[in-house]
């Protein structure tokens, strides 16, 4: 299984971008597919989750990306996105998608341990 990480880039505050991440080598996609981020001199951290087959999303629970970034996918194209909006100086980071293979419970949205697959990471710049 392979994931490529697409869609980043510079921007400036208040900009908007939408990251790509698409599997290949699952006949059906991954059931579960997160995007975590990690910014310079700091751990990774997880910002959302998507799960088949009922489209459930999840969120990390900070406040700085709630209401702000929308996750999707397209079974079609076995990719998922993620929207980011009203983009901030501190969204500076390198962004990854992972996927699982089984369909996580939502209390382990977060866990890097429990995906499979990663991508490359795409970087995403904000600056004032």
């Amino acid at each position: 299984v392979q994931l490529q990480a697409s869609g980043g880039g510079s921007v400036q505050t208040g900009d908007s971008l939408r990251l790509s991440c698409a599997a290949s080598g699952l006949t059906s996609g991954p059931c579960t597919t997160a995007w975590f981020r990690q910014a310079p001199g700091k751990e990774r951290d997880f910002v959302a989750a998507i799960r088949r087959p009922n489209t459930i999303t999840y969120y990390a629970d900070s406040v700085t990306v709630k209401g702000r970034f929308t996750m999707s996918r397209d079974n079609a194209r076995n990719t998922v996105y993620l929207q980011m909006n009203s983009l901030k100086p501190d969204d500076t980071a390198v962004y990854y998608c992972a996927a699982a293979s089984g369909c996580l419970i939502t209390s382990s949205f977060s866990t890097e341990s429990r995906y499979d697959y990663w991508g490359q990471g795409t970087q995403v710049t904000v600056s004032s």
